[in-house]
């Protein structure tokens, strides 16, 4: 096939409304108050390129964690949309074949929701599992089956060339006229992080993950196990981007597969440290000023382990009314009439060319997180907080 259940999605398209959205939750006063344009809907057969700025802060559960199909089909977090359900790092050795069972128990009673009209599929966030092994992901979709309807696709960790090609014939022999599976590698192996071996590891795997392009939805960062190579782990008041041999591994990733046109999108590295107290403390500072280091490199999205850290991040990706409006300037006059011209604000220059491949991204983000008001920022958003946090304490 071409592309990725395009018969899937198209027949979709034609059957369903579209329910799925960022800050659905707020209020239509604060919606008027807050956004120049509201973030749009989408589901897991949104278009690849949308979906893939879609998944937000995606929130990582251990697949031992006894209440997770009841939490995602309550919507118990009211802000997720993207959650990936953990068969590796977070599941002891000792408990992985019972960790595999409760994990075909979650999804048949996500899927046994569905069919009794408790819950939509496209109501659901964004659901991912992340497996250990090719071996492993070929068990877990056999026993799931048609189950995997419920799925958006899978996480492969430690992804490496050799492993790769294994795990992606799985996805692709998955996928069907009405089954849509995506799949999301993370980069995390000694050979990526030591510099003696990176490039020709990275040339490699981007090279495969050409070769498999239309499953591809994202790309992830797995910091922790890089620091961890070297016995680093940060603080709470500093960014990844302080520790130097990770800076200077996470650039050279950006440098290979962010570069404009390449397709692919890439997520920021895990924020581990919370806390259940209100919203203004040390680890949602650290938290929000890593997210904004995180756009400044190209990153998009963000792995978190715990639900107060959604929205934070989400807020953080709702574009300003002045790049929307530069974004559309750019796009607007791409004639090749103007080459350069004042912006909106009238307060920098924007450039046609040099910065046509930005303004796409801006758009792009602007369509699942929307626009704020002029004069309205992330603060805006964040000031009813409270309430979740509260919520949030029973994690």
């Amino acid at each position: 096939m071409a592309t990725v259940s395009a018969v899937a999605i198209l027949l979709y398209r034609k059957e369903v409304d579209f329910v799925v959205k960022h800050f659905e939750v707020e209020s239509a006063k604060r919606k008027i108050e807050i956004f120049y344009k509201e973030p749009e809907p989408f589901t897991k057969y949104t278009e690849r390129e949308t979906l893939a700025y879609a998944l937000g802060a995606t929130l990582y559960m251990p697949a031992l964690r006894e209440s997770i199909a009841d939490e995602l089909v309550t919507k118990k977090y009211r802000e997720l949309t993207s959650v990936v359900i953990d068969l590796e790092d977070a599941i002891g050795d000792s408990r992985l074949e019972e960790a595999e069972q409760m994990l075909i128990q979650h999804i048949s009673n996500i899927n046994q929701a569905v069919e009794e009209q408790k819950v939509l599929v496209e109501e659901l966030p964004l659901i991912f599992i992340r497996v250990r092994s090719p071996q492993q992901m070929n068990r877990v979709t056999q026993q799931l089956g048609r189950l995997q309807r419920v799925l958006t696709g899978y996480v492969f960790p430690k992804f490496s060339y050799k492993a790769g090609k294994d795990y992606l014939e799985i996805l692709k022999n998955n996928n069907s006229e009405d089954m849509v599976l995506y799949g999301m590698p993370v980069l995390e192996t000694s050979d990526i992080v030591y510099k003696e071996t990176r490039i020709e590891t990275l040339s490699k795997i981007k090279e495969l993950l050409e070769a498999y392009q239309a499953y591809i939805l994202n790309i992830r960062i797995g910091a922790t196990d890089f620091c961890g190579l070297y016995g680093i782990r940060r603080k709470v008041n500093t960014s990844i981007y302080d520790v130097l041999v990770i800076r200077d591994c996470l650039t050279d990733i950006m440098n290979l597969f962010n570069r404009s046109g390449s397709g692919f999108v890439l997520s920021g590295p895990v924020w581990e440290f919370f806390s259940n107290n209100q919203s203004s403390n040390p680890y949602l500072d650290g938290l929000m000023n890593e997210v904004m280091l995180d756009q400044l490199n190209g990153f998009v999205g963000k792995t978190v382990i715990h639900p107060t850290h959604i929205k934070p991040v989400h807020s953080l990706y709702v574009v300003s009314h002045e790049d929307y409006l530069d974004a559309t300037s750019v796009l607007g006059y791409n004639d090749g009439q103007v080459g350069v011209m004042k912006s909106e604000y009238a307060n920098k220059m924007n450039e046609m060319k040099p910065h046509l491949s930005w303004a796409k991204r801006i758009l792009l983000q602007a369509k699942v997180f929307g626009v704020y008001n002029k004069g309205q920022t992330f603060t805006h958003l964040m000031a009813e907080e409270k309430q979740f946090n509260e919520g949030a304490k029973k994690w």
